[in-house]
């Protein structure tokens, strides 16, 4: 890549908008709640998954009640925001921003599934949102 391809990269990227935890307009790119199927073949299937640009990683968890904010303050040290999963207690989400690939997926699930038996929990699955319309969040797809 020459050097001005790297400036014009840099540029372009500059005007993005940066996708949060709170941006509008995501939709599920990706999903395994089949403990079966591998993460590579769960990506690897997706039509909708733009590998070059980040993704919310959500997984979906239930915990007891009173391990809940135990669970939000391990998770919180690598970034983790757990926000509930509507009115049932116990039923959360853990949520990031990051690029996803099957490695990285794999390692968390291993997390999130041992996190949630540790607290007497149940890990169900995970999910993956992008900004849905044209360009994703800015970049070509």
């Amino acid at each position: 890549m020459s050097f001005f391809d790297r400036v014009r990269d840099l540029l372009r990227k500059r005007g993005e908008p940066v996708l949060t935890l709170d941006t509008e307009g995501v939709a599920v790119v990706a999903e395994a709640f089949d403990v079966a199927e591998a993460d590579s073949a769960v990506l690897g299937r997706s039509h909708l998954w733009r590998p070059d640009e980040p993704a919310i990683l959500r997984h979906h968890l239930v915990l007891p009640p009173h391990r809940v904010t135990e669970a939000a303050s391990v998770l919180a040290q690598d970034g983790w925001e757990l926000r509930p999963d509507g009115d049932e207690p116990g039923r959360v989400h853990a949520l990031r921003v990051q690029k996803l690939d099957a490695l990285h997926c794999a390692q968390e699930r291993a997390r999130m599934a041992g996190l949630a038996q540790r607290l007497d929990g149940d890990w169900l699955g995970w999910d993956a949102l992008q900004p849905m319309g044209l360009g994703g969040t800015g970049q070509d797809g």
